[in-house]
């Protein structure tokens, strides 16, 4: 799986710091916190019909995010918002749009570490792209990673950041063994999620997905439960092994570039659905409804 490039993106207005600038001309400081140490939260977001979808979801995970790496100047959900809005507007989009939004701690006075350095509060980047979902839906196949995922005794994953190598590397190893992604264990060998995404698996008809400890409790994972509950559909979180996930009926991911999208495959094990009870599907549909219908507006 590589992304390709999109012709429409080529002339893309791009908002930095109040302002918005062509995608040749869209540039930070080299004093910036994102190029110093990686010291920035993101978001991703979708755009469809005229509306963003899980757009204050996403604005609280950015803020907490920035509150625990005690960033000063954080702009107001007001200030983001403007800046969404203004890039949207400025780029004519209104569906089939994928949002970057990122925050660094900002620029610093000189380089060095120490965030007492950064003195003129964030700097706030919103890069919305033509771009539809990244993954095949015929399935995806994945390899495991000898990569262990971060748990919070590391870098906690509840803080949605820019610091991404460990995810990298393993991106790197799944390309090399000619599969779309990896699978990411935590530090004791249980599955945590795939270098992109958040992952499920289906047995017997019931939706189970690692305990979000060293995994990032996705939005879009969120979201999946709650659909699955209220389908009636029983949910679990705990701590699974990769042979369960060999083992299971339907595999799955789940994220905001790529939406819901099967796994066929994992290590050269096929998945096998022995039950035909097709739980993503009915998962799937009523997720589709749902980003028809909800979202914040575009004005």
């Amino acid at each position: 799986m590589l992304q390709k490039f999109d012709p429409r993106n080529e002339n893309i207005q791009v908002f930095i710091n109040g302002k918005l600038y062509p995608r040749d001309a869209a540039r930070v400081s080299v004093f910036d916190s994102i190029v110093q140490g990686g010291d920035g939260v993101w978001e991703g977001l979708r755009v469809y019909n005229g509306r963003i979808f899980c757009l204050d979801k996403h604005l609280d995970r950015l803020m907490n995010s920035a509150h625990a790496l005690d960033f000063k100047g954080i702009p107001s959900r007001e200030d983001v918002k403007s800046a969404i809005f203004q890039t949207l507007q400025a780029n004519q989009m209104r569906d089939g749009v994928h949002i970057r939004l990122t925050l660094t701690r900002g620029e610093k006075i000189t380089s060095g570490m120490d965030p007492r350095l950064n003195t003129k509060g964030c700097t706030l980047i919103v890069l919305a792209e033509w771009k539809s979902p990244v993954y095949d839906q015929s399935g995806i196949r994945l390899v495991t990673s000898s990569i262990r995922r971060n748990g919070p005794q590391f870098l906690d994953s509840k803080i949605h950041h820019n610091n991404l190598l460990n995810n990298i590397l393993a991106k790197i190893e799944a390309n090399f063994a000619g599969v779309d992604d990896a699978l990411m264990l935590d530090q004791d060998g249980f599955v945590a999620e795939t270098n992109a995404t958040n992952v499920f698996l289906v047995k017997n008809g019931v939706l189970q997905t690692p305990t979000a400890v060293a995994c990032l409790p996705g939005i879009t994972r969120g979201l999946v439960m709650e659909i699955a509950r209220q389908a009636g559909i029983e949910v679990r979180e705990g701590r699974l092994s990769v042979v369960e996930f060999y083992t299971s009926d339907e595999v799955f991911v789940t994220g905001t570039m790529g939406e819901l999208t099967p796994v066929r495959e994992i290590d050269g094990r096929l998945i096998q659905d022995r039950t035909k009870k097709g739980v993503l599907a009915r998962i799937n549909q009523i997720f589709r409804l749902k980003t028809e219908t909800e979202g914040e507006l575009i004005p």
